[in-house]
């Protein structure tokens, strides 16, 4: 019979803070430092409600559903309840409050909607935005939390995902992939940020937040806890290092763009590891966190012409296959009881690579469809003069900066 832990259930409710600080302001400080200076507040905005609206859906369904222990297949939760009421205060998942629980995962559904919001700044309509993050919380992220966290099959075939690969940074860069297909170009593509200033405090925010986010998905304050915080924070520094000398040998300095960007991709990639690799294994880590994400950012989106904005998907979606694949490959059994490859254990690398391929096949297909059911019906797009002039002052009536 589990027991409640009063030490343990302190330590995820600080983290469920530390996740939300993520999002609010962490992710929209990060994205409205980046964008033009004609969008900043309605980019900041997508985020915003963003996660609202999956707050509120979380509660009503999306916990049921993605934990429910009735399962069509593994492939679809089933919830016996609404809005939570069949969870009583002193219910427990594991040594801790199921209530605390699901608040802490009610902060990982939310940041994952506000970060495909990255890749349709300047261009998007509000309404549009709203319902396809509706319908893509219920039919993209609860199923495939379901899948790999709630009894579902990823979970059952054994795929390794500690803090959110697959359901976190697969599904909301392989969505944004999708939306940004649909959308097409924005009419100025060139990238002019705001202000770095914003989003050098936005990813100091999601630095802090992600030992949260990592660390607290121990559940409990323990050695797996600071393990994962330890190897996160190195994974992140490594690749920060690592695109600082990669903008060196490609245009002959350092940027601050550069260095905030690599923190973030080594975060992405270290995410479905932190529970199960070693100190060792962060470094290769976040260096092919960088590696992957600087390739993709400037030759592969420039080669296949897509207009992902913010690049939600060279950052979060390839440094997160990344990162599933390299669990596969590093994974530790002196850290979780669980080898990869390089310790002798191949059947892992499989496993991780399914986890990979269908998660993604799936996000990008639903989000694919959404998007162009949304775009025939309501119009995803606003208007040329309304993204030519800016998204603040036609949109909300507002500005984020003075003339």
């Amino acid at each position: 019979m589990s027991l409640l832990s009063t030490g343990n259930t302190a330590w995820v409710l600080i983290s469920t803070i530390m996740v939300l600080m993520m999002s609010i302001p962490g992710l929209a400080f990060f994205y409205g430092g980046l964008s033009k200076r004609k969008n900043v507040l309605n980019t900041m905005f997508l985020s915003l409600i963003a996660f609202a609206v999956v707050s509120v859906i979380w509660i009503v369904f999306g916990y049921q559903s993605s934990f429910s222990t009735n399962s069509f297949m593994g492939i679809i939760g089933i919830p016996t309840g609404f809005m939570m009421e069949a969870i009583s205060l002193d219910h427990l998942t594991g040594s801790i409050p199921t209530l605390v629980f699901a608040a802490f995962q009610l902060t990982f559904a939310a940041l994952t909607a506000a970060l495909v919001s990255g890749s349709v700044v300047g261009r998007m309509k509000t309404g549009p935005w709203i319902v396809f993050t509706l319908l893509w919380s219920a039919l993209v992220y609860i199923p495939l939390v379901h899948w790999i966290w709630g009894g579902g099959w990823l979970m059952g075939l054994g795929a390794l995902d500690f803090a959110g690969g697959v359901a976190v940074e697969v599904n909301s860069g392989f969505s944004a992939l999708a939306l940004a297909l649909v959308l097409g170009k924005r009419k100025d593509a060139s990238l002019i940020p705001h202000n770095l200033g914003y989003s050098i405090l936005g990813a100091g925010f999601l630095w802090f937040g992600w030992m949260g986010f990592n660390g607290g998905s121990a559940l409990a304050a323990n050695g797996l806890a600071g393990s994962a915080i330890l190897v996160s924070n190195t994974a992140a520094a490594v690749a920060l290092i690592t695109w600082v000398i990669l903008d060196i040998i490609k245009i002959g300095k350092p940027t601050v763009l550069g260095a905030i960007t690599g923190a973030v991709a080594g975060l992405v990639a270290v995410t479905p590891a932190s529970g199960f690799i070693s100190l060792g294994g962060s470094i290769p880590l976040g260096i092919g966190a960088s590696l992957i994400s600087y390739f993709a950012i400037y030759y592969l989106k420039e080669k296949f012409g897509y207009d992902d904005a913010l690049d939600v998907f060279g950052v979060h979606g390839l440094a997160g296959v990344w990162g599933l694949i390299a669990t596969g490959l590093f994974a530790s059994p002196a850290i979780n009881g669980i080898a990869g490859l390089f310790y002798g254990n191949p059947g892992q690398l499989t496993i991780q690579i399914i986890s990979v391929i269908v998660p993604a096949a799936y996000a990008f297909i639903v989000s694919f469809v959404l998007a162009k059911v949304l775009d025939k019906t309501m119009g995803l797009r606003v208007e040329d003069k309304v993204e030519v002039g800016g998204l603040d002052s036609h949109l909300h009536k507002e500005s984020g900066y003075r003339l």
